[in-house]
């Protein structure tokens, strides 16, 4: 029989295994011991982990008190400079175009002849009329000095009857309106001879034409589809612009505007209030509003679009909320409000906006609290918890 050792002692191999099993199995306890001793722990961690967060107070509500106050904005329009007049020029007259005396950006006077024109029948019109004038005029003498012999004739009682008196005068008169009528005739024919030429009805620039000397020219349709010239009056523009329904109350005869055209972005103009149409447009939903823009040195032309600020001071002060206390839901537009710690969905019509904050209109007055971040997750009644009062 083999025999083994250990620390001096001899024993043999039967023995020898029972004690390595003996101390195997205790070390496999103690190491099953040690892990669920350790998992026991990490659990019991986790669950006080678990409890710490639950237990954490919620985060507090925070809201506003609703005030009163005035908003002031902006509009960004588009608006056109026009000439402040412009005639377009046509001939009364069939007839042809005699002299030009400017062209294309001339600059006229106001009753500077333009053009001279010539109709050859006018002349002879105007002889035929006094020839009948000088006929009218002796004719009427004659019955003027006949009803003369007459009267005298008839203070001889018996002489002249009253009839023939009667029809002399009645024959003189007719003859004085026939000698007035011809006078008209002529004179109007005169007038007509006027028509010839054309003059500046204003001071301005000529910025088309349209005739060259031997055109025949006349009324428009009559001889002439364009007019003979187009004149502007360029030192002073009009700006006008189309002011949206939503934005014509805030303006007045007292508002300012600025402006900027492309052809001169460096440079910024001024205008102020001049005209408003009083009335909006059925097609355009908007109104016509106009400015005065002197323009002495012609930097500014008409046609060219400019890029209106319109300000829009509020008149009245308004229920005014930040934009994150308004929410845009697909049932309504809304804001919610603190009723004894509870959310009430309150509607409202928005107003302008300027700097984040918003005018509302709805059934609300100053000093409610509203939940400044508001949100349609925040349903109607629910408890509001803990609240926050902060400035707008």
């Amino acid at each position: 029989m083999r025999l083994f050792y250990q620390e001096g002692n001899v024993i043999n191999r039967s023995k020898y295994l029972a004690m390595n099993l003996r101390l195997m199995g205790s070390g496999l306890f103690y190491s099953l011991l040690m892990s669920g001793f350790l998992s026991g722990c990490g659990s019991q961690d986790n669950v006080r982990e678990q409890k710490k967060e639950t237990e954490a107070p919620a985060a507090a509500v925070e809201v506003v008190v609703l005030q009163k106050g005035r908003l002031s904005s902006s509009l960004q329009v588009p608006g056109e400079l026009i000439a402040y007049q412009q005639v377009d020029l046509y001939a009364k007259e069939n007839s042809f175009v005699r002299k030009l005396y400017v062209d294309v950006g001339s600059e006229v006077k106001e009753g500077q002849l333009l053009v001279t024109m010539e109709a050859p029948e006018m002349g002879s019109q105007l002889a035929a009329a006094f020839s009948n004038i000088k006929s009218r005029e002796a004719i009427y003498v004659a019955s003027k000095a006949n009803y003369g012999r007459l009267l005298a004739t008839s203070e001889t009682p018996g002489t002249i009857s009253p009839n023939d008196l009667e029809q002399a005068a009645a024959r003189r008169d007719a003859n004085l309106a026939e000698l007035e009528s011809a006078r008209a005739a002529y004179k109007q024919i005169t007038q007509t001879q006027g028509y010839l030429q054309i003059r500046a009805p204003f001071s301005g620039v000529i910025t088309v034409r349209n005739v060259n000397p031997g055109a025949y020219v006349g009324p428009s349709g009559k001889g002439s589809e364009l007019p003979l010239f187009t004149l502007q009056q360029q030192k002073k523009l009009r700006l006008v612009v189309s002011v949206p329904e939503a934005y014509s109350s805030y303006l007045n005869y007292k508002s300012e505007v600025n402006f900027r055209v492309r052809a001169l972005p460096d440079q910024l103009f001024r205008a102020k209030v001049k005209r408003l149409a009083g009335a909006i447009d059925s097609r355009l939903r908007s109104q016509r509003v106009e400015m005065d823009v002197p323009n002495e040195n012609k930097k500014l032309l008409p046609g060219m679009v400019a890029e209106v600020n319109l300000p829009l001071p509020s008149n009245d002060s308004t229920l005014v909320v930040p934009r994150s206390a308004i929410v845009n839901a697909t049932e309504s537009i809304f804001v919610i409000r603190s009723v004894g710690n509870k959310a009430e969905w309150v509607p409202v019509k928005e107003g302008r906006e300027a700097n984040e904050m918003v005018e509302i209109y709805g059934n609300l007055s100053a000093g409610d609290t509203l939940v400044k971040t508001a949100s349609d997750e925040i349903r109607k009644g629910s408890d509001l918890g803990r609240v926050k009062i902060v400035e707008n």
